[in-house]
């Protein structure tokens, strides 16, 4: 059965609780969304408000604050906010690929390192108390002076399941990044194996699916998927889409009608929506594809009828907040007043209460 592009978009949507806000808790939404890109500290508050009824900054925090969810490593070796059932096992599973791949781009700076002396070493350092990047190298050095020093710390966190602690990734805190280990951090008391590869796969189209095998290693970052996904056929729909790619699906998963409305939605920079699919025309036109991004850093954008349609930004002062809407084509008028009734209601959750704030829009860029 073929499914058009925007049958794609709506469901995708659907997963990723945009198309209406999802009645759950934050730490059911991350645990469904099997976790939030976090390499910045507030885009995953910024992702939560754009899917949650009920969402408040604190919700997050509160997490974090009691280790029920943390701030770890994770796919394409990236920061993501996971829960604390998650963060080692679904680290295990997709650092599997990752660290041969790292620990070779690095093996010059490793010459006459001891690895298993350096995981050692580098526990031991961390959960005496939480230390920086800085302070972890410094301590790797004492042992391989003639090492490279990023080298050593690309390999602690390659071969270490290591959190960022607290205050880090509060919302309304400032705090370096300080790691300890996994272990240590949520207290668990046995070694968490890996997560299971096909009930990961059962995971990632529930929250991004319909999808392709190729979908789902550039979500993840493991490749060789294939087999999964072939013992898996016989309890899953298959699909093609308007390029005949062949997308899989769970069979009771939503895939609502194409012109189901889609609201307005302020995405944080990096959001999984826009990470997470070879082909990511279900969102993104082959023409906007390279305005998200400049350089390495992603931007803020938001969604008009489910599609990207342009960027924003936020100037933060002591005294005002001024939240900036850049279309990448003209809008009309009730489009405006949809993405202003959005923008508001995103600032409302995250401007500290009693301070003034802007919308303003600009011209098309």
């Amino acid at each position: 059965m073929l499914l058009s592009t925007r049958a794609l978009n709506r469901a995708t949507l659907d997963r990723q609780l945009l198309l209406r806000r999802a009645p759950l808790s934050a730490e059911q939404a991350v645990h469904h969304l099997v976790g939030l890109q976090a390499q910045n500290t507030k885009p995953p508050y910024y992702a939560l408000a754009a899917r949650l009824q009920d969402f408040r900054t604190e919700d997050l925090s509160a997490l974090m604050e009691s280790r029920r969810v943390a701030r770890i490593v994770s796919m394409r070796s990236t920061v993501h906010t996971h829960t604390a059932a998650d963060a080692v096992p679904l680290r295990r599973l997709v650092q599997a690929g990752a660290v041969d791949r790292e620990l070779r781009m690095f093996r010059k700076g490793l010459a006459g390192v001891d690895l298993d002396r350096l995981v050692a070493l580098c526990a031991a350092h961390v959960e005496e108390r939480p230390r920086t990047p800085k302070q972890l190298r410094e301590r790797l050095l004492e042992e391989w002076p003639d090492a490279d020093p990023q080298s050593l710390f690309v390999a602690a966190r390659c071969l270490l399941p290591m959190v960022q602690v607290t205050p880090r990734g509060l919302w309304g805190s400032s705090g370096q990044v300080a790691l300890t280990t996994a272990t240590s951090w949520f207290g668990h008391t046995t070694e968490q194996a890996a997560a299971d590869l096909d009930d990961t796969v059962l995971r990632y189209l529930g929250a991004f699916g319909p999808a392709s095998v190729q979908d789902m290693q550039t979500w993840c970052g493991l490749t060789r998927l294939r087999p999964a996904f072939e013992r898996l056929r016989p309890r899953l729909l298959v699909f093609r889409d308007e390029h005949g790619t062949e997308l899989f699906d769970l069979p009771d998963a939503p895939r609502p009608d194409p012109d189901t409305p889609a609201p307005p939605r302020f995405l944080p920079e990096f959001d999984n929506l826009l990470l997470s699919h070879a082909d990511r025309g279900r969102v993104v036109a082959a023409e906007d594809r390279s305005r998200t991004w400049t350089g390495n850093q992603a931007h803020r954008v938001f969604l008009l009828d489910g599609f990207l349609a342009g960027l924003w930004r936020l100037e933060e002062a002591k005294d005002r907040t001024v939240l900036t809407v850049e279309p990448f084509r003209r809008t009309t008028r009730a489009e405006r007043a949809a993405l202003d009734e959005e923008a508001e209601r995103t600032l409302r959750l995250t401007t500290a209460d009693g301070l003034p704030y802007e919308i303003v829009h600009t011209d098309a860029l």
